[in-house]
């Protein structure tokens, strides 16, 4: 089995834990989510469970501020290299200290990713204030991350609609690279589309278990999409053993899991391994 990359994962923060948004989560999640913020080992250990080798460890930032910060992330990195890579955040509020920011996570943390997530400032991706961002993610050849499809937490799902909104942002900037998370549900097809016709646009898996593909995302990755797809969790709300679990049921050959499982993150995010 080939060592996994996880490409959407957090470590808690009680700030973080203590968000009103994690409510709709813990109903679904039965008890995956703690109360209270855990050790590294914690994530740790739970990364040995699913013999995931490689964390794509994100930072989080909303209108109300850092709910996991950039240097708290990145101090997590530092003391585990052979273990997490950093994703940033940035405050979309403020665009060019947001791209100072970006900056400064990439020389300090070695950042290979921005993640901001949409419904959490309502506003898509094709937003004015991101576009400072994406020039710095392409000066800097940085990879964009995003949320498409539903929102679990109770907040609007419009802003991660894959079409018309990342489909301008893929448009406009074709040099970014692109991993949308979360599979797109329920668009799905859209999302299949866009990475079809952008090779900088990857999706990856988060926040649903292999049991739980649709048959459309499983028929991409088994087909022409074998090297757009990506596997993510979405720790700690759906654990990566949770998620691998099923995945032989997939029927996928050695070359397309060794790809879903590794080798299409090292791609989209340009790691050195």
């Amino acid at each position: 089995m080939a060592k996994t990359i996880d490409a959407w994962m957090q470590h808690p923060t009680q700030r973080w834990l203590d968000m009103p948004f994690l409510d709709s989560l813990r109903r679904w999640s039965h008890g995956t989510i703690p109360d209270t913020e855990p050790p590294v080992s914690w994530t740790l250990d739970r990364m040995d469970e699913a013999g995931v080798e490689i964390g794509m460890l994100s930072a989080w930032h909303g209108p109300s501020g850092a709910l996991i910060s950039n240097d708290e992330v990145g101090a997590v990195v530092k003391s585990h290299p052979d273990r997490f890579v950093m994703v940033a955040s940035a405050d979309l509020s403020r665009p060019m200290d947001a791209v100072h920011e970006l900056r400064r996570c990439a020389d300090e943390y070695g950042a290979v990713g921005l993640r901001i997530i949409p419904w959490l400032w309502d506003l898509p991706p094709d937003d004015r204030r991101y576009y400072p961002l994406y020039a710095a993610c392409c000066d800097l050849d940085i990879t964009f991350c995003t949320q498409i499809g539903h929102t679990g937490p109770l907040c609007p799902s419009e802003p991660g609609r894959p079409i018309p909104y990342l489909d301008h942002v893929a448009l406009e900037f074709p040099e970014l690279r692109i991993v949308a998370g979360h599979i797109g549900v329920p668009w799905t097809n859209e999302a299949i589309s866009l990475a079809t016709k952008y090779p900088n646009v990857y999706i990856d898996t988060s926040a649903y278990k292999s049991t739980r593909y649709p048959t459309e995302i499983v028929d991409y990755l088994r087909g022409h999409g074998r090297h757009k797809v990506l596997f993510g969790s979405n720790h700690p709300a759906w654990p990566a053993s949770d998620c691998l679990a099923g995945l032989d049921a997939l029927d996928l050959d050695e070359t397309t899991r060794a790809a879903f499982l590794r080798s299409n993150a090292i791609r989209a995010f340009k790691l050195p391994y």
